[in-house]
Parts: structure tokens; sequence; C-alpha cells
């Protein structure tokens, strides 16, 4: 739990548009999945994104807020594909609407997430948010 509450307290130390950015993907990939419970895209969505926040957590207590942290979104990879494939068979409403948002949020986040851990693995290794 310590872990778990020094990465939020770094991610409330970011920048304001990124700050923005994550309470996005928390909306997307956390609490409008609640809405859907009853489908197995929302307990995965919901699942990828806890599984995700427990990853960042631990890298985040070991090496602070560096560009690895995007390793935890490592779930998306398998995640996206899938719903694209579940979105053909999603008629038009506010499920298909929700589908649509995480695949359009986690995609351009997949895209950051896999800049920066190359950044991180070609030597940018110092914290994007500098400890308390």
């Amino acid at each position: 739990m310590r872990a778990m509450m020094g990465f939020l307290r770094s991610l409330f130390r970011l920048p304001i548009h990124w700050r923005i950015w994550v309470g996005l993907m928390m909306l997307v990939n956390g609490a409008i999945p609640l809405l859907f419970l009853g489908t197995a895209e929302a307990r995965i969505v919901l699942g990828a994104m806890m599984v995700g926040a427990v990853t960042q957590s631990a890298i985040h207590a070991r090496k602070g807020f560096v560009r690895l942290l995007g390793v935890g979104h490592f779930l998306w990879l398998p995640m996206l594909p899938w719903l694209w494939l579940r979105l053909a068979q999603t008629p038009s409403g506010p499920f298909r609407n929700w589908i649509l948002a995480v695949l359009v949020v986690d995609g351009m986040s997949v895209v950051i997430d896999v800049t920066d851990v190359a950044r991180y693995f070609l030597g940018d290794r110092d914290p994007q948010v500098v400890p308390e």
C-alpha cells in the first residue's frame, strides 16, 4: 500500500497536462468500466488497469518516476486488438462508445509508453518527477 501511495503522490506532482491525461485514463479504464461490470470487456479493462497500477507502483518504489513505468501497460498490447475485434460485434450505444474511448485513449498511451520504455533502455533514466 505504501508503494501505491508514493506512486499516487508522484502522479499529483506531474505537470497539469499529464495530470489531466492520467485522469482521463483512470476515468476510461477504472471508473466507466464499473457501469458495464457484467461484461467481459469491462472486467478485462478494469483488471488490466489494476495489474498496471500494481506493476507501476512496484517500479516506482524501486526506481522512482522513470520512463520505465510504461511497462505497466503491457497487458494493453493484447487487450486492444481483442477489443477491436469485439467492437465489430457491439451495437451502437454507450457500451460501444466506451470501447471506442478505451481504444483511442489506451492506444495513444501505448505509443507514449513504447516511446518512454525505449528511451529508458537507450539511457534516459532520469526521474520525470523529482522525489519529495
